[in-house]
């Protein structure tokens, strides 16, 4: 029961991480049929289709067929919101360097105590003698 938890929690970060949501999921028969239509249509392969949607050839696309632009808000993985990036540097202009004082250190701050056993030395622990 703990494998089936830990497994199903991990892909669920994994979708969410890679933008994935249920709508996206609820939309995979969308999909699937506009890809049917291109590929009665205009003959086009499910590689070419993914590119006229997703990838180099989608602004062409979208320029030549209007009219589909219904079905094409209707497709799966179009809610691309824009990622903000916000980071914080120092400005190093107004870092001030300062020296070490190595007077400091020289105070020890810590006690060391020897913890050598002579309990070799007593012959406790010796292997046992034949008589």
């Amino acid at each position: 029961m703990k494998k089936i938890f830990s497994i199903s929690l991990s892909l669920i970060i994994l979708l969410q991480s890679l933008g994935f949501n249920f709508n996206d999921l609820a939309q995979i028969d969308e999909f699937i049929e506009h890809a049917k239509f291109h590929n009665e249509q205009y003959g086009d392969s499910l590689f070419v289709f993914i590119s006229k949607h997703y990838g180099e050839l989608k602004k062409d696309h979208e320029e030549k067929h209007q009219d589909e632009k219904k079905e094409h808000n209707k497709l799966p993985f179009q809610n691309q919101v824009p990622s903000t990036i916000i980071a914080f540097t120092p400005d190093i202009h107004l870092l001030e360097f300062k020296t070490l004082d190595l007077t400091d250190l020289n105070s020890s701050n810590f006690y060391y105590l020897d913890t050598f056993s002579t309990t070799h030395s007593e012959e406790i622990l010796q292997p046992p003698r034949l008589s």
